[in-house]
C-alpha cells in the first residue's frame, strides 16, 4: 500500500492537499461552531488553539505521517479530512480527523468525500480502512454506518482529549472485499441526490 498524495474530485466536493492557502479558510470553518471542540474533539481548532493545532497538522503532513485534505465545495472550504494511521506493512489507513463547518453537514459532502478517499485508499493497495469516532459522537457514528463500515468494538478509556475527559472510541471499519458492495450503495446514494 502506497497512499498517493493527489486532489480527488466528484461532482459534490474537490479534496486538495492541504496547505498554507487553505489556512485562513479553516481557521474561519472551525470558528464557526465554538460547542462542538470541548464536546466532541480529542483536540481543539479554535480560537487560541488553531495555531498549535495547524501546526501540528503540518508537521504531521511533512513527516508522512498524515494526508490532509481540504474539503472544497464550489471555491468554499467546507472543512478538512485526513488519512492518517498509515501502515503500509499491513496494507491498513485511517480516515479521521474530519470536521465540516455546521453548514455542510448532513448532505452530500461527507459521503462524497469518504467515497473518493475510501476509493483512492483501496486503488493504492490498502486491505482496510478503518475510522474512530469518539462513543459520545452519535451524528458521527451514525454517518459511518450510513457509509458501510461495519462497526467492530469500542476501546474503553482510549484517549485524553484535550479538555481532561476520557474518551471512549468506537472503531469501525470497511475491508477491501466488501469494498465493491460499500462503493455500489454509496455511488447509488449519491447518485439520488
Amino acid at each position: 500500500m502506497q497512499i498517493a498524495t493527489e486532489v480527488l474530485e466528484n461532482r459534490f466536493v474537490r479534496l486538495e492537499p492541504m496547505g498554507d492557502q487553505h489556512k485562513d479558510a479553516l481557521r474561519a470553518a472551525c470558528e464557526a461552531d465554538q460547542d462542538i471542540w470541548t464536546r466532541l474533539y480529542p483536540f481543539s481548532w479554535a480560537g487560541e488553539h488553531f495555531e498549535p493545532t495547524w501546526t501540528m497538522l503540518t508537521t504531521h503532513i511533512a513527516q508522512g505521517q498524515t494526508i490532509g485534505f481540504a474539503v472544497m465545495v464550489g471555491q468554499a472550504l467546507a472543512g478538512l479530512t485526513c488519512f492518517r494511521g498509515m501502515d503500509a506493512a499491513n496494507a491498513v489507513v485511517e480516515i479521521g480527523g474530519t470536521y465540516y463547518a455546521p453548514d455542510h453537514r448532513g448532505g452530500a459532502v461527507n459521503p462524497a468525500a469518504k467515497r473518493l478517499m475510501m476509493g483512492h485508499a483501496f486503488a493504492c493497495g490498502a486491505r482496510r480502512v478503518v475510522y474512530r469516532v469518539d462513543a459520545l459522537n452519535a451524528r458521527s457514528r451514525a454517518a459511518v454506518t450510513k457509509l458501510g463500515a461495519v462497526q467492530e468494538g469500542i476501546l474503553r478509556q482510549d484517549r485524553v482529549t484535550w479538555t481532561g475527559r476520557l474518551r471512549d472510541t468506537v472503531i469501525f471499519s470497511v475491508l477491501a472485499d466488501e469494498w465493491p458492495a460499500v462503493r455500489d450503495r454509496l455511488d447509488a446514494r449519491l447518485a439520488a441526490l
